[in-house]
């Protein structure tokens, strides 16, 4: 028998990168619409090839901003500002 976790516990972080219980659940009820995945693969092919990078491995491979900086051989505040510019780019296209 194990005690109760909330899902708001934080399950991870690197210094600056949390990841929660939460986050790492799938949820089938909110899976995206043909639509909606066909718009965001557009849009993801319209960014830039290194905030596309980051973006698929932050979101897609769940791989942590410093885990990112160390793999491409820049700082975490890079690998963070390049991924807000990126879904910033994200979230106009698919307006």
């Amino acid at each position: 028998m194990r005690d109760a976790v909330s899902m708001s516990e934080p399950i991870y972080n690197d210094g600056g990168d949390t990841i929660y219980l939460s986050e790492q659940i799938a949820d089938n009820k909110n899976k995206l619409s043909v639509d909606t995945s066909l718009m965001l693969k557009d849009a993801l092919n319209n960014l830039k090839e290194k905030e596309r990078f980051i973006i698929y491995k932050r979101y897609f491979e769940g791989i942590t901003q410093m885990e990112l900086s160390e793999e491409i051989g820049i700082s975490q505040a890079q690998i963070s500002r390049i991924e807000k510019n990126g879904l910033e780019t994200l979230k106009k296209l698919m307006k």
